[in-house]
């Protein structure tokens, strides 16, 4: 591995909907704490509905902020090895969202833009999922977007605003809270 001079900032978003989310995202975040990250803070959950995707299974969602020194490719490697420490499947063409135990995105890294055909950061969905800005915007909301300019906050409440008007779909995301 190449390791980094200085640390870079990153956020992970969190995902699972399938077995006990909560518990799940914890001990995920935990583990990436064990392989190179540096945790500073981790989001509420989020009980959030199926976005772009038919499921009878609610998803909880967080988003943590790190410190790393892995790349951004090798920081990608990291997360989807606990993906599938956690049980998530990739094997095959997966065509679609599916149900899964854990997933793990990349939200931003630092001011990094790239787009390559394994990697795309910030995460290119972020600007329309709700379960995505609301705990980034918890932890995070003064971020900008190297792309846009625009700070997580400022993206959540357009976003909020386009579901009000009618633009997007509806989207259920309701802080909740951790275990005891």
């Amino acid at each position: 591995m190449t390791r980094r001079q200085t640390n870079e900032k990153i956020c992970i978003g969190l995902g699972s909907n399938l077995g006990d989310g909560r518990a799940i995202i914890e001990a995920a975040w935990q583990r990436l704490g064990e392989r190179g990250l540096n945790l500073l803070v981790l989001s509420s959950p989020y009980g959030t509905t199926p976005v772009d995707m038919s499921s009878s299974h609610d998803f909880i969602n967080a988003a943590g902020l790190a410190e790393t020194s892995l790349s951004p490719h090798e920081l990608l490697t990291q997360l989807l090895e606990v993906e599938t420490e956690f049980g998530r499947n990739r094997t095959g063409k997966e065509t679609g969202y599916q149900d899964r135990s854990l997933d793990l995105d990349i939200l931003f890294y630092g001011s990094t833009v790239i787009a390559s055909g394994d990697l795309v950061i910030p995460h290119p969905q972020m600007a329309r999922r709700l379960f995505v800005l609301a705990p980034l915007a918890e932890i995070a909301p003064d971020w900008l977007h190297p792309l846009t300019g625009l700070s997580a906050a400022d993206m959540q409440r357009q976003l909020v605003g386009r579901i009000l008007g009618g633009q997007e779909a509806q989207q259920s995301c309701a802080k909740q809270h951790w275990h005891n």
